[in-house]
Order: structure tokens, then sequence, then C-alpha cells
């Protein structure tokens, strides 16, 4: 998923720098973290049945995630203006390497609190990284081409939701077809934790080690941006801007936006296997969370156009409503019409958060990094609705009622497309 945490500050002068190479690692950056963050989708249904968990307590994988963008958020943006770009790509890539070798302590005790522990560990890694990519990618090259240049690594961060959920499937669900946590108890039942739980460790394994190749290489060019400035100021400079309805009203739809996205990812393959929906298995369902992804990398070329002909607040309540359409499709019908109505959700999420962002954020000037920032610790909403999304599922019993919850938000979400259809005022007259 596209998760632009940092904005360029307006006004921005600098002529560029001549380091063509170092935009391929910042696209293998945002290829990384966003293949990374989908593969909670797929490790949500293995934990669940390896700890024989409920959905509240298999999405506090989520909760713990994206927890680090509200903990981690303004604390690493500080250490990067202290560090550096470049440094801080390291010790973001770093910290995730370390997060994916904290799988296996957590396979070798069968403990569901570290395998959490190691996620918030992976996430704070992937807030880091975040923190300086967008801002980095604008950096290298002329200006007047930045847009297009953050518009291609956009494109890299789908790629990568869209290709790593695959593979997640084969490495990590193939196995759970075979044996039941629910019928062991005891001794076996630890002993088959530990055994299922290392397909977790291979693939992360496998992770950590391509995360210490690219740290290493972004390393070798950490002297590479030369004149380096940032803007100095508080790290909660911007909370006064939640004064400001059109930018208040924008922030809580960024919380539920991303906390919309990320339930219904979650619920994927539970809800796939369903025999009134689909009955795959495991597996099978979970190869089928990169069609979740792939319509959100479509989405997202087919609104780079059309956001150019119609008004974004309306081609936003747009899409909205048609989420909340395909949700409707989705928990009224059976079969394969009900599975991949609700998959096709992701073309309908694919322009929302730049679009949201932008519309929030319009004539700020001078205090759009400000902006960024508060946006960052929103998406917190990947963390809290997920587990609120999990709770209602437990509590009714149905993952169709659990749905209401993001429809609520694709609601909410369609009132400011319409209230944010018209230019905002300039930042002083507000």
């Amino acid at each position: 998923m596209v998760m632009d945490t940092s904005a360029p500050a307006t006004g921005d002068t600098h002529q560029g720098v001549n380091a063509p190479g170092l935009q391929v690692f910042v696209f293998a950056l945002f290829f990384i973290f966003g293949g990374i963050t989908s593969l909670n989708d797929v490790i949500i249904p293995k934990l669940k049945e390896l700890f024989t968990l409920n959905y509240t307590q298999a999405m506090l994988v989520q909760f713990c995630f994206f927890t680090a963008y509200a903990v981690i958020g303004i604390p690493g943006a500080m250490l990067v203006k202290r560090i550096g770009y470049m440094r801080g790509a390291a010790a973001g890539l770093l910290t995730m390497m370390v997060g994916c070798l904290l799988f296996i302590p957590a396979s070798s005790t069968a403990t569901y609190a570290l395998f959490l522990f190691a996620l918030f560990v992976l996430a704070t890694g992937v807030v880091l990284v975040q923190i300086v990519a967008n801002p980095l990618i604008t950096l290298l090259g002329k200006p007047e081409t930045a847009s297009s240049r953050l518009t291609f690594a956009q494109a890299f961060n789908s790629l990568g939701t869209t290709i790593f959920p695959i593979v997640g499937a084969i490495l990590i669900l193939g196995s759970l077809t075979k044996v039941s946590a629910a019928d062991l108890s005891g001794p076996a039942l630890d002993a088959y934790r530990t055994a299922e739980s290392q397909a977790i460790v291979h693939g992360y394994l496998g992770l950590a080690v391509a995360l210490a190749i690219v740290a290493a290489v972004v390393w070798m060019f950490r002297n590479k941006l030369k004149g380096e400035a940032h803007q100095t100021g508080g790290g909660f400079a911007g909370i006064d801007l939640l004064a400001r309805p059109r930018f208040a009203f924008g922030a809580l739809c960024i919380f539920l936006y991303v906390g919309a996205e990320v339930s219904i990812g979650s619920l994927i393959v539970n809800y796939l296997k369903q025999s009134s929906v689909m009955g795959l298995s495991t597996e099978s369902a979970g190869k089928l969370i990169f069609v979740y992804w792939l319509c959100a990398m479509i989405g997202r070329f087919i609104g780079a156009v059309v956001l150019r002909l119609v008004s974004p607040g309306k081609v936003l309540a747009g899409v909205a409503v048609g989420a909340i359409a395909l949700l409707l499709v989705s928990t009224h019908t059976t079969g394969t019409t009900s599975g991949y109505s609700l998959l096709l959700i992701g073309l309908m999420n694919s322009i929302m958060f730049p679009t949201i962002f932008t519309l929030a954020c319009e004539k700020l000037g001078a205090r759009a990094a400000d902006g960024s920032g508060i946006i960052n610790v929103a998406i917190f909403g990947g963390a809290v609705l997920p587990v609120a999304t999990g709770f209602l599922a437990d509590t009714t019993g149905s993952l169709a009622l659990a749905l209401i919850l993001p429809g609520v938000c694709y609601a909410i979400i369609t009132a400011f497309g319409i209230y944010a259809r018209n230019p905002a005022q300039d930042y002083a007259d507000a």
C-alpha cells in the first residue's frame, strides 16, 4: 500500500542532485516497504490458526504494526533531520532487518507476543524508510519533474504489494491444510507451533538478507547528497492545523481510509475460505490477495489521468461510493461474485490516500511539511480499526456484518469528498 508519510516542503528551491544511481535504490525502498506491509495479510491467517486466535486477537498483528506510525512517526522525522536522508534510510533498513530476525526467537518459543513485538520492530523500520523515501526521491533530479518521479516510485510500492502476497502465500500458508492446532494440546501443540512457524521464519530470514544488502548499498552512498538541509521545528509543530476544519476532516479520513483498507485486506483469506463465498484452501485464498493490491496499482494509473479532468473531491466521493457498493454486493451475494467484488475494492482504494492527503493539505503553504507530520500519525487508523472489525466479527459471528465498519469509513470519506470538492481557502484566511 502507498502511505505517503512525507511531503516535500512547499517552496523548495533545490536544483536537484546529479546522482541518478540513487533513484534505483529509492525505488527499491518503495518496493520493499510496500511488499512487507502487504505480507501482514498473509501472516494473519497463519498465526490465527497456529495460536487458535479469534479475529480480535489475530488483528493485533495490524495493531502492533501500525501503532509504529503513531509512536515512531514524529521521533523518526526528528532523527532523519539530525542524521540525514541516506543514513536515515540505512537505519530504517537495519531496523527492519532486526525485526525480521526477531521472528527466530518468536518461532523457537512459539510465543504470539514475541511475533507481535517482532512486527512492531519491523514496522518501526518501515516508518523510518517511508519518512525518508518521499522527500528523497524529490531531491534526485530536477524540481519540475519531482511529481513524475514520485508517481513512478509509488508504482514500485504497488508492485511490491502485488508480488509479496503471492510469494508469501506459497511459503507461509502452504502447510496449513495438513493439521489443525485446535486438535492438539500440550507438548504436541508447542512442537506443532514451532515447526509450522518455521515457514514464517524462512520467509522473513530471506527478507533480512535482502534488507542487509540494500542497507549496505545505501550506506555506501551516505555522503552522496551534498548540501542537504532540513527545516528546524518541534515535532508537534503542526498540531494547531487541526483547528482548520478542512485539514482536520482530511486527517480523520486518512485515519478511516487506512483502517478500512487494512481491515479488508486482513480478512481476505478467511473471507474467501468461507463455503458461502469461494470455499478455498488457505493457500489458494492467500494467493488471491494479490488481486486486491493489483487492482490498487491499476487504479492508480487510471486515477492519474482522471484526476486531471475531474475535480479530485468528486473523484474521491465517487470511488468511496463505489467501495460501499462493492461491499454491499459482496455481503449480499455468494460464490465468486461475493469474493471478487470484495477484491475489486482495491480498485476503489487506489487514489484515496493521495487524494485525501492533497485535499487536506491544499494551500497550507509553508505549513505543508507540518501537515504531513500529522497525516503520518493519522495512519494509526491501520492499528485501531482492524481490531475493531475483528471484534465485530467475533461478536456477531459474521465476517459480512463486520464489514459494516469499513463501509461506515467509506461513507464518511464520501462526505469529505463532497465537502472538499471546491478549492481550499488560503491558510492565512482559514
